[in-house]
């Protein structure tokens, strides 16, 4: 009971500023939480979270000597860290360094153009299923990917079914890799990808395909994939492969993974309750002034 009274006093006595303070966290940690996607950030969070709480069991629990070795671990560690998960860290600072002011803040408004890009895309792999053309497109999102731009050839050009039909045309000088498409452009082609080293996939696919579940895993790209033997069409997002898929069930799938309407929504509805918030609190401070004159 007497907790309760506590935070219900510390509640009473907070200020315009302790709101705005708890609301600026509460967002930063609601942008942040992205960078966690990859499985390569979340083994680096894992790691120093279990060395934080084994160095603060051995401390409660009296164990002197293993409190011992963990609080030098955590001292001298960091930078075991960065040798061991150097290219994670490589990609999550390139990440940072990379993410557009208006991303980060949510100001950036629904890209309608990605409806046509998703269009033009499906089209295309729609094609390349029937004719049996081998195709491998990535779609990024908030990993920029721009260290995979430079095993490719640049292109920055506008997305359309006939773009992408001849860059995966066999006898296409660019048709042996990845196409990027990135801020509603194709922005490079004959990307090399890192092939994923999981042994859940089935032994039959082929390198474009573990390069789709490698790239899925690394970032929080989406990877459409056209196999050149079969011409199924497939989908790898979060390390997980979509097999078999039609043309209207791989159309729907980037539009929910693609289209941030749903997000910018969300946001926006955070924001207003954030502003009527303060409008309340405002209100409440002028009541308190004119009772006190």
């Amino acid at each position: 009971m007497e907790t309760l009274e506590s935070i219900w006093l510390q509640i009473r006595g907070m200020q315009l500023s302790d709101y705005l303070d708890i609301i600026l966290v509460a967002f930063l940690i609601y942008k942040l939480l992205p960078l966690f996607r990859s499985t390569g950030t979340v083994r680096i969070a894992w790691v120093v979270g279990v060395i934080i709480v084994m160095g603060w069991l051995t401390d409660v629990l009296k164990l002197h000597t293993l409190h011992y070795l963990f609080s030098q671990v955590l001292t001298i560690g960091l930078l075991a860290l960065v040798v061991l998960f150097q290219p994670e860290l490589r990609r999550m600072i390139d990440h940072l360094s990379n993410v557009k002011l208006h991303q980060f803040l949510g100001t950036a408004k629904p890209q309608e153009e990605m409806i046509t890009v998703i269009a033009q895309t499906v089209r295309a792999c729609e094609v390349m299923s029937k004719e049996r053309v081998g195709a491998l497109i990535v779609f990024a999102r908030d990993n920029r990917l721009d260290e995979y731009f430079k095993t490719g050839t640049m292109i920055e050009g506008r997305v359309s079914e006939q773009l992408i039909r001849n860059i995966f045309f066999p006898k296409a000088a660019l048709h042996d890799g990845a196409m990027i498409i990135r801020d509603g452009m194709v922005t490079a082609a004959a990307c090399v990808l890192p092939l994923s080293e999981t042994k859940r996939l089935s032994l039959d696919l082929g390198t474009r395909h573990r390069a789709a579940v490698g790239m899925s895993e690394v970032s929080d790209a989406v990877v459409v994939v056209v196999s050149e033997e079969t011409g199924a069409i497939s989908v790898a997002v979060g390390g997980v492969l979509k097999r078999h898929l039609e043309t209207e069930t791989l159309e729907r799938l980037l539009r929910n993974e693609l289209c941030t309407e749903e997000d910018t929504k969300q946001e926006n509805q955070v924001f207003k309750t954030a502003q009527a918030l303060f409008e309340k609190l405002r209100n409440k401070d002028k009541g308190g002034n004119q009772n006190e004159k």
